[in-house]
């Protein structure tokens, strides 16, 4: 209470979290406007028994099971952001431009990321729209003309360029990221309704309040807390390196001479490996869709066979398992580069105990980050099919909000607890 009474007392820091807080109101309201002439009631029932569909409802807000001008959320925007990266590594000038470019190169760079958004948001709404259609009870597009397609597409990119839009506002104010925080709004707005689902499908079955469904309760409530912990833990833990820099004189003064360490932390990639993998995992049923009454029939059959595979919950699994890992190591590839940060150590008259600067450092820093990551890696993925295995188990869908709910959630709130501690501490460093 006494840091939320020390964080309202700077008044620029309190204004800055109301307007962020009204901000994520916005997208809240802008996940209930919904797209006219669409009957939700057979959607819902399909998105409750989907546990894919499900998560992706839980990024969108509940933009998809509301089919709100939302109801993609920022997904073709983190798809965008994958094949730019992608890219990065495949054509060089890209690589140059995020790499050597600075400020200006990423600027240039975010910005190809909104350019594709737009074309991958009128695919990826088509293609949810037919795959919904098709999947569940009720032909949602049988009844659309072109002028119904052309608004409703419409209506989809222009929600999801306005998330798109509110998100990198909220992260200009520096309380956290803003597509982070987007995603964690919708989480947290859906608890009362995945709580409601779980009590009615516990009391369904015999007395709500019965031992069995208490004791049931009460093992998911335990199970959430040795999750939330074991997120905490993986999140903050990490790999110090000591760093000791040699003695400089520069005219009367003396610099240098201290020890200290290099913080390599073991989830790097936080919980983008996810978002990532949960977006690839779609999109293969996405395209199949287009093709699925295809005049070729060995085409038509490929397409159905690719649908059905996706919609087996096991192999589901095991393919968000695998994507998860690969994701994790690819994305730490990116955010942290062993030889350059061996180049800075080296430029600043630093060294690791044992070790050479330069290229010795490097491969050491490689070595130690690939250890370090396959336990993080390998802990995001667990996470990520708790939900599935959970349900093999006790054969029930009341815990769609699962792990990767939790984990989100749980990075998100440290994120931006950091990130306000430091704003307190830059206004006033002696009191707090």
């Amino acid at each position: 209470m006494s840091k939320i009474s020390q964080i309202w007392k700077v008044k620029d820091l309190r204004n800055r979290i109301i307007f962020v807080a009204l901000l994520l109101v916005a997208t809240r309201i802008l996940a209930h406007i919904p797209i006219p002439g669409i009957d939700v009631t057979g959607l819902r029932s399909l998105l409750n028994n989907n546990q894919l569909l499900g998560l992706f409802d839980i990024f969108s807000g509940g933009g998809l099971s509301n089919f709100s001008v939302a109801m993609l959320g920022i997904g073709p925007y983190i798809t965008a952001s994958i094949i730019v990266q992608l890219l990065t590594v495949i054509i060089p000038k890209l690589g140059e431009l995020s790499k050597e470019g600075g400020e200006a190169g990423r600027m240039k760079i975010n910005q190809y990321m909104r350019y594709l958004t737009v074309p991958l948001t009128v695919v990826q709404g088509y293609g949810t729209i037919i795959l919904l259609s098709r999947t569940s009870n009720t032909d949602i597009a049988a009844s659309f003309t072109p002028f119904q397609w052309f608004v409703t597409l419409l209506s989809v990119t222009g929600g999801t360029m306005i998330l798109l839009w509110l998100g990198e506002i909220i992260s200009e104010y520096k309380i956290g990221n803003g597509i982070s925080l987007i995603i964690f709004a919708g989480i947290v707005a859906r608890i009362p309704t995945v709580a409601q689902q779980a009590y009615l499908s516990l009391s369904n079955s015999s007395s709500a309040f019965s031992p069995q469904n208490l004791l049931t309760g009460l093992s998911y409530l335990a199970l959430a807390l040795v999750v939330i912990a074991a997120v905490v833990l993986i999140t903050e833990a990490q790999r110090n390196i000591p760093v000791s820099y040699a003695k400089r004189v520069r005219g009367n003064k003396m610099y240098g001479g201290v020890n200290t360490h290099l913080p390599l932390r073991v989830n790097q990639a936080g919980v983008i490996p996810i978002i990532f993998a949960i977006s690839i995992l779609l999109f293969p049923g996405l395209i199949a869709n287009f093709f699925a009454h295809a005049k070729t029939v060995a085409v038509a059959q490929a397409a159905t066979a690719i649908n059905t595979f996706f919609q087996n919950q096991t192999y589901q699994g095991i393919i968000y398992f695998i994507l998860v890992v690969a994701f994790t190591y690819f994305y730490t590839a990116i955010v942290f580069n062993p030889e350059e940060i061996s180049e800075n150590i080296q430029k600043q008259g630093g060294f690791i105990p044992g070790l050479r600067p330069g290229f010795q450092t490097a491969e050491f820093l490689y070595k130690v980050l690939n250890r370090i990551t396959l336990v993080g890696a390998i802990f995001l993925g667990l996470v990520a099919v708790l939900p599935n295995v959970v349900q093999a188990f006790t054969h029930t869908q009341s815990l769609t909000l699962g792990g990767t709910s939790l984990l989100i959630v749980v990075a998100v709130v440290i994120e931006v607890m950091k990130q306000v501690q430091s704003q307190m501490v830059m206004r006033d460093y002696e009191n707090f």
